[in-house]
């Protein structure tokens, strides 16, 4: 299949082949990407956004699409600010352990515990949301992109 087609996929991946993210985690389909709660929520309403297709690196993507990709990345931003009022939001494009486009899009909130600090340097134990908050976060972050569009 040809670079563009969205229908590219690679088997070995764990994005591709659905092992990641959690389903029950999905938040929204943004157009070339997907946004879903991240499994740790010791930053409440830390996302992932998963490009559609299989790439690893941005200058993969055809210029069109890189600018696509970034507004999906900035729309679901401005809610996460707006949900949880956060006072900044840090973005994440490593793909070291998971080669495949995925920003990690987290708001940092005024109690933050180390807001200097990058996420991955803050010592803590990940926190699994209870179910209810779970589907909680993911109902008003699901509202404010429909508010948006």
């Amino acid at each position: 299949m040809a670079e563009g087609d969205p229908a590219v996929i690679e088997p070995a991946c764990k994005a591709c082949s659905g092992q990641w993210p959690r389903p029950d985690h999905f938040i929204a389909d943004l157009g070339l990407s997907m946004a879903y709660l991240h499994d740790d929520q010791f930053f409440p309403g830390w996302t992932v956004i998963v490009f559609r297709r299989h790439a690893t690196e941005l200058f993969h993507l055809a210029p069109t699409e890189r600018i696509q990709l970034m507004e999906e990345v900035s729309r679901l931003a401005r809610v996460l600010a707006e949900v949880f009022g956060a006072s900044k939001i840090n973005y994440e494009l490593l793909g070291n352990q998971l080669p495949h486009i995925h920003w990690h899009v987290i708001p940092r909130l005024p109690d933050d515990p180390a807001p200097r600090e990058p996420v991955w340097r803050v010592s803590h134990d990940p926190v699994e949301a209870a179910e209810a908050d779970l589907r909680d976060r993911i109902q008003r972050l699901r509202t404010g992109l429909t508010a948006i569009r």
